[in-house]
This record gives structure tokens, C-alpha cells and sequence, in this order.
């Protein structure tokens, strides 16, 4: 399968052009809002990404910054683009970020996970106990669309080029018992499955491993093939908010953290034979 534009990835690059285009004119946010009669929040909205920018305040900067045409034609592509709907859109209510647009057209994704299993991974069992657990509220057609959209990320998988996965799990995620022994053994089995995958290292940080660089909690690290284009992304989450972080003393610091995990962590070959092992654990 052919890799779709994501339109997530095209908004953020619209958002930089943007901000280039500005400094390069030597224009501050008061002096673009005084020349086009805006309020000086809306030109930071839009360079942040918490405001819509339609196309004619498109070609209204890139007038004002006397943009070449070369520039006009390809940031009005990536504006046409961004405003596009990806697949992720029609489950708008139980994919509440944007993290799955970014995730869409990255081609590495490097993840700890310290208490469950990574979403791309889940079976569709697994996925489901972990819904009864932690949305209490969650009706059956909520639950049954969160199940439909954690799937539809697997596509990624089906790309021409997929993405290269690295994870490393913490132990914990293979023995906590979620949904069952027999849930349990069907998705460490699932992950074992996946260590055969040419597309995908997993390793396992066992408890022997004890304090680490990621006591803090889980992350994912999103890079694409064009660093300069599409800086990495790192990920972080928790039960109340996301946090979606660019800046590069960021970006390394979770960097080093991966690092030191997949230096504590059972090599590829050891975390087979360790899942291997987990597995039988469970009852058939």
C-alpha cells in the first residue's frame, strides 16, 4: 500500500513555512497583524497551530512577506493538503490528539512502554479489556469504535515502506494480567510474532534491570526521513493530557533516555527467548 500524505504532517509544515517566511521578511506577529488588520494573537495562533488558517490569509502572508512564486505555489499545495481529512478524522471521538496524523507518516517509531502493550501490537481482546478497565463509561459502540481505530493504525505496517518499530517493554507489561491468562497468552504471543517481523525490534527490560533512565513513564519518539523537514517528534501521555514536544534539548534528552533503555534491556534474540518463556506461563 502506497503511503498517504498526512495532512497532519502537511499542517505542521504549513505552520514552519509560515514562521520562516516572517523571520526571513524581519517581521514580528505586531507588525504582520498591523499590516493585514488582525488581532497579533491570530498570527501566533496560526504559527502554533491552535487556529485554522484558510487561503486567503495564506496568500495574504505570502504577499506581505513577498514570498517567491516558487514559495506561493508550494505553500498553497501544502495548505490545500492540510486541509484534507485523514482516515484518523472519522473516529474524531475516541482519538481525542493528534498524535495518530503524526504517526502516519513517520518511518521510525522508537517507544517505551512500562504498563501496557504498544497500541500497534494490541490484539483485539487485549485492546478490549484494557477499555473495560480504564473507560468505565464507555458503552458498547464507544468501545467497539476504539477497537476499529486502534486496528486501522496497523496499516501502517502495509505500507510500500513501512516503518522501523523499536520498543522496548518493561517487564510489567508482559506479567500484569489483563483481560485474562488467555488474553494474555494471545497477545504475548502476538509479540513474539512481531519479533519476527524485519520491521520491528523488541526488547524487554526485565525487573533484574532495576532503577532506569525512564522511571518517569512511557514515551514515543516519532522521527521521518527528513529531519530538516519534519523534525522528530517526542510523545508523551497520561490519563488526563497529551504533550507533543519538538524542541531539539527535548527531543535529545528522550533520545538518551531510549538509549539507556535498549542498553539495560535483553538484547532482540534474549527478549524472544524471555517472551518465549512468559508465554507459557499463561494456560492454554
Amino acid at each position: 500500500m502506497a503511503q498517504i500524505p498526512s495532512p497532519t504532517i502537511r499542517a505542521r509544515r504549513l505552520r514552519r513555512e509560515l514562521r520562516r517566511l516572517r523571520d526571513h521578511a524581519g517581521l514580528i506577529a505586531e507588525d504582520v497583524a498591523a499590516d493585514l488588520g488582525w488581532h497579533r494573537t491570530k498570527v501566533i495562533r496560526i504559527e502554533q497551530g491552535h487556529s485554522r488558517v484558510t487561503q486567503k490569509d495564506v496568500q495574504d502572508l505570502l504577499t506581505l512577506y513577498k514570498a517567491t512564486e516558487e514559495e506561493q505555489a508550494s505553500i498553497a499545495s501544502l495548505a490545500r493538503q492540510a486541509r484534507q481529512k485523514g482516515w484518523w478524522n472519522a473516529y474524531g471521538d475516541v482519538l481525542p490528539d493528534a498524535y495518530v496524523g503524526f504517526e502516519a507518516e513517520a518511518s521510525s517509531i522508537s517507544s517505551y512502554e512500562s504498563l501496557l502493550v504498544p497500541g500497534l501490537l494490541q490484539t483485539e481482546e487485549y485492546i478490549r479489556a484494557t477499555i473495560q478497565a480504564g473507560r468505565t463509561t464507555a458503552d458498547e459502540d464507544e468501545a467497539d469504535r476504539i477497537v476499529a481505530a486502534r486496528l486501522a493504525r496497523k496499516a501502517l505496517f502495509s505500507r510500500d515502506v513501512p516503518p522501523n518499530l523499536w520498543i522496548v517493554l518493561d517487564e510489567a507489561v508482559v506479567r500484569r494480567v489483563v483481560g485474562g491468562p488467555s488474553v494474555m497468552r494471545a497477545q504475548v504471543a502476538r509479540l513474539i510474532e512481531g519479533c519476527a517481523n524485519p520491521s520491528i525490534v523488541l526488547q524487554v527490560l526485565p525487573f533484574t534491570a532495576g532503577a532506569h533512565a525512564a522511571m518517569s513513564g512511557p514515551f514515543t519518539i516519532l522521527g521521518y526521513d527528513d529531519e530538516a523537514l519534519d523534525p522528530t517528534l517526542v510523545y508523551v501521555e497520561n490519563d488526563t493530557s497529551t504533550l507533543l514536544m519538538d524542541k531539539e534539548s527535548q527531543v535529545a534528552r528522550y533520545r538518551l533516555s531510549f538509549d539507556h533503555l535498549r542498553a539495560k534491556a535483553l538484547d532482540p534474540d534474549r527478549s524472544g527467548e524471555f517472551l518465549a518463556r512468559v508465554v507459557d506461563d499463561y494456560p492454554k
